[in-house]
């Protein structure tokens, strides 16, 4: 199946916020690289589209961890939490994170892309929640799962280490099969 045909099928799982969701959508879709960004500088996915790629398939491993583990988990919250848990990494309206990198000794190494300098720093859970937040009611599950989804491999997360929610750990776990697995 198509990208466009598994983001639209997952767009239309949004059924109690759908007013809040499609205004973020169409932000996100008109006013920054979310449909064009990579996922990476130099690693998974570092491409056109790679982030859309990216988010795709971890919200669809999520709802397959999910289906498995812990089907209490509303689909909305999957889906959510899937798409937007790096939505910080198109950076903000009209000001992309990800810019082509011009150095052309770096890109023969590998490094496509670097980071927009122009752009106050905020790691990127943060600015991921930043975002979705203005547009939709996050549910204290999807913050944690959001902010957290690195896991223990950021040493900011420790805090929340055997504390997290079992969506935060399934997006952890989607995430992590997703980007160091399959792509």
């Amino acid at each position: 199946m198509s990208l466009e045909k598994r983001y639209t099928a997952l767009k239309d799982r949004i059924v109690e916020r759908k007013p809040d969701f499609d205004a973020f959508i169409e932000m996100l879709e008109t006013k920054t690289a979310w449909l064009s960004a990579p996922a990476s500088t130099r690693f998974h996915l570092s491409e056109e589209q790679g982030l859309l790629k990216h988010s795709v398939s971890v919200a669809e491993n999520l709802l397959k961890l999910r289906d498995l583990l812990a089907p209490e988990i509303p689909d909305e919250s999957c889906v959510i939490v899937g798409l937007f848990h790096d939505v910080g990494k198109v950076g903000m309206p009209g000001k992309p994170y990800y810019l082509p990198n011009r150095d052309k000794d770096e890109v023969k190494r590998g490094i496509r892309y670097i980071v927009n300098t122009d752009l106050v720093h905020v790691d990127l859970a943060t600015r991921s929640l930043y975002l979705a937040g203005r547009y939709i009611d996050l549910t204290e599950d999807e913050i944690q799962a959001i902010r957290y989804h690195d896991g223990q491999y950021i040493a900011e997360n420790r805090s929340v280490a055997h504390r997290e929610t079992k969506l935060t750990r399934l997006l952890q776990y989607a995430d992590n099969w997703t980007g160091c697995v399959l792509e």
